[in-house]
């Protein structure tokens, strides 16, 4: 039977001589039965491999499928969740927010806030030769000084008779008089100053017949007010922010305090922010005598007991802890320094006092050595140089200036530290406790160191005291005035009688 040899080439028994070419004959009878009948198709291979390799849409087919209904929908729900995640984060965010615990500034009162300045107005009135008018002429003059300290109330010393009297409280005319004692209120009032009046060591209980307010024998009794009282109401009306009474005095009882809130509370409401201050003087922390809390607006303590003899490192040490652990919170406190130390010790404790929960009450003179603002032939401190009085100057005005713009030291909170020297300067002195002591002032995230190094010697701080403290931090104040920058805990060593306070600073807000 003859072969077709008019069929279609790749069909039939024999390829065409190129396909022959390509495909080896089999070398075997196997290889001759599993060889395939018909040879590969011309091109397969390569579409394949065309097919299986990926390759870019061109513009026409890209624009072709974006307009198409399904990636339509695609994009529009991407675009949705997107916004949706995004609102999602942000509501997150601002729930976290809402919710952290944030500090809430306690409203303060006026007393709360500023400085208490005691004066004694005949310190002025005696050294000048014009009398009483020129007298009250040179404290008006000082009171846009005060005012720049950051006072805001002067407490008027040593202004009333001391005799007993009938009529209650009376101006010592010797010193001046009651027209210029006003003269003096209105001007204190222009430049930002409220007056209070110290009634310590007065005879209050002499007489105390009832008189009526409008002089009508036929008001109730309950309506009466005493000759004290009288008195007290009268110069509230004349613009006085308060009364000062010692807890030592002969009048001061319950008794007392209750007539004098009462006649407080006697005022317009506009007018209700009259103080009664109470004197602790007593030597002992225990000296006020029981009171009703409520009675009193500010509780007046000093820092260091009245002594004779100046204290030494290791007595002031022990006391000054003492009064830090003692601390009534009851009633608003008001430090001031008291006591006798040496000059290296009082820009300790002034300090200590500007840094401490409450207000501080500076005596005339304190803030500095000398001003160019007292009379010329006012005694100066013995042994102070130009140089100290300018440090003295420096270092009040930087504490005023830290206290009333920092939250931590104006009402945060207070906590007592540990403190321990390292062993070193433990060794010097086995008997007597390492003179070191510390506070820590806080307000939300803020925080306050304040160390005190109120021994002779260096005290290098042992790192082991504060490991629940950040360790490193700010100088804002020092008693020298010479440190500034950062501060490491685990470094810092205190000099001598040095007072260091450090705003601390958490080690991630660095990265």
């Amino acid at each position: 039977m003859l072969a077709n040899a008019e069929r279609e080439p790749g069909y039939g028994s024999i390829a065409p001589a190129a396909q022959r070419a390509e495909v080896a004959p089999p070398s075997s009878g196997e290889d001759l039965e599993s060889a395939p009948l018909l040879g590969p198709e011309p091109g397969g291979q390569e579409e394949r491999r065309r097919a299986a390799a990926w390759l870019p849409l061109t513009k026409e087919e890209l624009q072709g499928t974006a307009v198409g209904v399904r990636w339509k929908k695609i994009r529009s729900r991407l675009v949705f969740l997107f916004w949706l995640a995004w609102l999602g984060m942000l509501g997150t965010a601002v729930a976290i927010i809402v919710k952290s615990p944030r500090p809430i500034a306690t409203p303060l009162r006026w007393w709360q806030k500023s400085l208490f300045y005691q004066l004694q107005p005949d310190l002025f009135l005696d050294s000048q030769p014009a009398g009483l008018v020129g007298g009250v002429e040179v404290v008006c003059d000082q009171l846009s000084y005060i005012k720049s300290l950051g006072v805001g109330a002067m407490i008027l010393e040593g202004l009333f008779r001391k005799g007993p009297s009938p009529d209650g409280p009376v101006i010592n005319d010797r010193l001046l008089t009651v027209p210029q004692m006003e003269h003096l209120i209105t001007e204190s009032s222009k430049v930002g100053l409220r007056v209070v009046l110290d009634l310590c060591e007065l005879n209050l209980t002499t007489s105390r017949p009832e008189v009526s307010e409008v002089n009508v024998t036929s008001v109730p009794a309950a309506h009466r007010l005493t000759t004290v009282q009288y008195v007290l109401k009268s110069w509230l009306e004349k613009g006085v922010a308060g009364f000062a009474i010692c807890d030592t005095d002969p009048a001061y009882s319950e008794q007392t305090l209750t007539e004098w809130r009462v006649v407080l509370k006697g005022l317009r409401e506009e007018d209700n922010d009259r103080i009664v201050l109470v004197k602790q003087t007593g030597e002992l922390l225990n000296s006020t005598r029981p009171f009703n809390s409520s009675l009193v607006d500010v509780m007046m303590r000093s820092i260091l007991p009245p002594t004779q003899h100046i204290l030494s490192s290791q007595e002031v040490s022990e006391t000054v802890e003492a009064r830090l652990q003692a601390s009534d919170g009851t009633v608003w406190p008001s430090w001031m320094v008291g006591g006798k130390t040496s000059s290296d010790l009082q820009k300790l404790l002034l300090v200590l006092m500007m840094t401490l929960p409450g207000t501080p009450a500076l005596r005339y003179g304190e803030e500095i050595s000398s001003t160019p603002h007292v009379p010329s032939n006012m005694p100066e401190k013995e042994g102070n140089t130009e140089k100290d009085k300018r440090l003295a100057r420096a270092l009040f005005a930087s504490l005023s200036l830290a206290k009333a713009r920092e939250e931590a030291l104006l009402s945060g909170t207070f906590t007592m530290l540990s403190f321990n020297a390292s062993s070193s300067a433990a060794t010097t002195n086995s008997t007597l406790r390492a003179p070191v002591l510390g506070f820590l002032r806080s307000w939300g995230c803020a925080q306050f160191l304040v160390v005190l190094n109120i021994g002779p010697d260096p005290q290098p701080l042992d790192p082991d005291w504060a490991r629940s403290l950040p360790s490193a931090g700010v100088f804002v104040i020092s008693t020298g005035l010479d440190r500034l920058g950062s501060a490491s805990l685990y470094t810092l060593t205190l000099r001598p009688q040095e007072a260091v306070v450090i705003k601390l600073i958490e080690a991630k807000s660095f990265s």
